[in-house]
């Protein structure tokens, strides 16, 4: 049964579409239920003739919604805020998609006692395969939180963390798409490189990387358990391994990720000073 609330998405771009696809397919909420605001008038009758939602150039009337999902950039988000700041009801869930942006620094900007979950989604969301992470802030319920859950279920997986683990969070699955795409070019371009054409070396790299991730998913095996079935004495598997290793292919990746999770933490702090 569809929940009988009303949500609003507050920034109406790919992600607020992908979770209100979601929404719709898992019937979570009825079209009627749901609330689309933005400024352009072309992108809010898209969404409006595709999913049968309501829209609107109005974010102070989106922002009376009993859910109010704000999935704007983080660069704005605080311009946002002191606009609709006093049209959220005092009773409302708000869910932040804000890259970065501390709970701390939206309630700074909410009534006193506001209701605030943080999610960090990524973008394979777009396609029902995200990986999101939720923190409640500190006027948060379980139930919020099961609120928030269901809702990022609809397009992937979800997992409930301390805020002070989201900019890990960030580093690792929220830029993680990147290094993957930049790994799947290289690949492709590998490919290319020993013979084969651009678009089947493109769609031999991608679905070994999809079909990876789901044998590590499904069987929950240690990826290195997964990598030793594929490797065999003298074979090439572990000569190309070898070649990975010498390259320093792991330690970049590592390095990747928590340079990324430094500067989302940096951002966030920079964001809180910024409000005092």
């Amino acid at each position: 049964m569809s929940d009988n609330r009303t949500i609003s998405f507050i920034g109406a771009g790919n992600m607020g579409e992908a979770m209100i696809r979601g929404l719709l397919r898992g019937k979570v909420f009825a079209p009627g239920n749901v609330t689309a605001s933005g400024p352009r008038e072309e992108r809010l009758s898209e969404l409006a003739e595709r999913f049968g939602i309501r829209t609107t150039k109005d974010n102070h009337e989106a922002a009376k919604a009993d859910i109010v999902v704000l999935s704007v950039k983080p660069q704005i988000l605080s311009r946002v805020l002191d606009q609709i700041g006093n049209d959220i009801r005092e009773e409302a869930l708000v869910i932040s998609i804000a890259a970065g942006v501390p709970v701390a620094a939206i309630q700074a900007r909410l009534a006193a006692g506001t209701r605030v979950v943080r999610a960090m989604p990524n973008t394979p969301a777009l396609v029902d395969a995200g990986a999101t992470a939720i923190a409640g802030g500190e006027h948060a319920r379980d139930s919020d939180l099961a609120d928030a859950k269901k809702i990022f279920d609809a397009v992937g997986i979800t997992v409930v963390l301390e805020e002070s683990a989201l900019d890990a969070v960030t580093g690792l699955s929220g830029s993680g798409p990147a290094y993957v795409f930049l790994i799947l070019e290289a690949l492709s371009d590998a490919g290319v490189k020993v013979g084969l054409s651009r678009r089947n070396s493109q769609l031999l790299a991608a679905q070994t990387l999809l079909g990876s991730a789901k044998l590590l998913l499904e069987t929950n095996e240690h990826p290195g358990r997964l990598k030793d079935m594929v490797t065999s004495p003298g074979g090439t598997a572990i000569t190309g391994l070898h070649t990975l290793e010498n390259g320093g292919v792991r330690t970049t990746l590592m390095n990747a990720v928590e340079a990324a999770t430094k500067r989302s933490r940096e951002l966030g702090d920079a964001l809180i000073r910024k409000r005092e």
